[in-house]
């Protein structure tokens, strides 16, 4: 084994987070790091399993190439072989994870901008590590310089392999679309799905108007990040301007999905997650969906009403995951745009979320917006991202301003606080990837979503919280 040098606890704290590696490049996050990242990750999986070999992929940005094959020559100085499929969605990557059953790491910061990048890894069979399940250790490997490197002579090879098309033959395989003819707008933010979006859409009979499909990481455009409505101005426009049927717009690594209707308005993705779970019922009657306690309170009535078991569980793709496994449960959703199916090795794809938006719309002779009306019944604020100088205090701030002794407000704690009102919900939590506070209420109308939504606000600038 050999040391590396010059590398501090207190460093590494701030990239690794807790279900990612990610931070900014060159000052946080540079190629000497990524190679000893790729070590400790040869070091954990070869602790556990004689794996042969590490599946390695990359998104568009411009440090990606560079961090990728660091990694990768620290997994080979290892004793590990490396096959590397090049430019790839996350998604892609858990396919060849899963397909191939070896460990994979996925070089990427998603929906971050330019500045930054990252690596996600797991297991074989895209099983996720998080900073209970392997980051952590990872992280003591590097900071102590405990990475059991092999002689040259022992060094592993590489090998380049291309699996997009096999990817895209499994969406549809797991997905046929059929039906009516489509006019599809894709903004794919010069993130990876304008890699992965003419291979999986290309076959289909419909229309792509494509939109920024050039991979371009410094995302010349606008940030590739849906989650954010500024994002979405020129993927409504496209999709007034061209009559489409329907908008996608996908991050940068192509791993969520946001759908705009033909009026260009955004599709909740708490409607989305009830259209494919209602879907996924169909074909197993019973089975469980789970969702994370900010979907919509929609999601598991809808679920419940159609003869599923809905589950819920906190926020996090690991722990999505790990709960989708051990109920057997065949689609889970999040209201980030992250959505998650057992026969995609209980890993989330845009990609596949997208094609059963597309196969319930073109077998049915509805718009979008009538398509998914029945799915979304309630008024949300959606995402409030607020900067506090004490998370706690401002919780309970909250807390203590709208779960008044003797009121007819219930809460409970299973992530961050969720107070449930009569006729209203309210949510907020600790960021896991950012110095944030997440607020989000939904109430039966707009008049009292604004009321709570406001009063929460109002509570945590009276705490001097923001």
């Amino acid at each position: 084994m050999t040391v590396c040098e010059d590398v501090g606890v207190a460093d590494l704290g701030a990239i690794f987070k807790a279900y990612d590696v990610r931070g900014l490049v060159p000052s946080q996050l540079d190629e000497p790091l990524a190679h000893d990242i790729g070590a400790a990750f040869a070091a954990e999986v070869i602790d556990e399993a004689a794996y042969p070999a590490v599946v390695v992929g990359y998104d568009m940005r411009p440090s990606s190439p560079g961090l990728a094959a660091a990694f990768a020559d620290g997994v080979r100085d290892c004793g590990v072989k490396v096959i590397m499929v090049g430019l790839a969605s996350t998604d892609l990557l858990y396919f060849a994870s899963g397909r191939l059953d070896l460990p994979g790491a996925m070089v990427t910061a998603s929906h971050n901008p330019a500045e930054y990048n990252g690596i996600k890894v797991c297991r074989a069979g895209a099983v996720a590590l998080s900073e209970e399940t392997g980051l952590g250790a990872m992280r003591s490997r590097v900071a102590a310089g405990m990475l059991p490197y092999v002689p040259a002579e022992q060094r592993a090879s590489l090998e380049v392999r291309d699996l997009l098309t096999p990817y895209a033959a499994y969406l549809h395989e797991l997905v046929p679309v059929k039906g009516r003819r489509l006019k599809i707008v894709v903004d794919a933010g010069n993130g990876m799905a304008g890699h992965t979006a003419p291979a999986v859409l290309g076959p289909l009979e419909a229309e792509v108007v494509e939109l920024y499909f050039e991979l371009d990481g410094t995302f010349p455009n606008h940030e590739a990040n849906p989650l954010d409505p500024a994002n979405l101005v020129d993927v409504q426009a496209a999709v007034l301007r061209e009559k489409a049927d329907v908008g996608l717009a996908f991050d940068g690594d192509a791993d969520r999905c946001f759908v705009l209707d033909e009026l260009g308005n955004a599709v909740s993705p708490s409607a989305l997650t009830a259209l494919i779970a209602v879907r996924e019922l169909e074909s197993e009657p019973g089975a469980h969906i789970i969702h994370n306690l900010i979907t919509s309170r929609a999601v598991p009535e809808i679920v419940s009403r159609h003869g599923g078991v809905p589950v819920r569980t906190k926020v996090g793709h690991s722990l999505i995951k790990a709960t989708m496994a051990s109920t057997n449960a065949v689609f889970g959703g999040e209201h980030s745009g992250h959505f998650y199916f057992r026969d995609f090795w209980y890993a989330d794809s845009g990609m596949l979320a997208a094609l059963h938006l597309l196969a319930a719309l073109a077998a049915s002779d509805q718009p979008v917006s009538e398509l998914v009306r029945d799915y979304d019944p309630y008024v949300a604020s959606g995402e409030i991202n607020v900067t506090v100088a004490d998370s706690v205090a401002a919780v309970e701030a909250i807390s203590a301003g709208l779960d008044a002794p003797g009121s007819d407000v219930t809460a409970d704690r299973l992530d961050g606080l969720t107070l449930t009102g009569p006729a209203w919900r309210l949510n907020v939590r600790t960021s896991n990837t950012e110095p944030l506070l997440r607020l989000n209420v939904e109430a039966d109308t707009e008049a009292e979503m604004v009321c709570v939504r406001d009063s929460a606000l109002s509570l945590l600038s009276d705490a001097g919280q923001y």
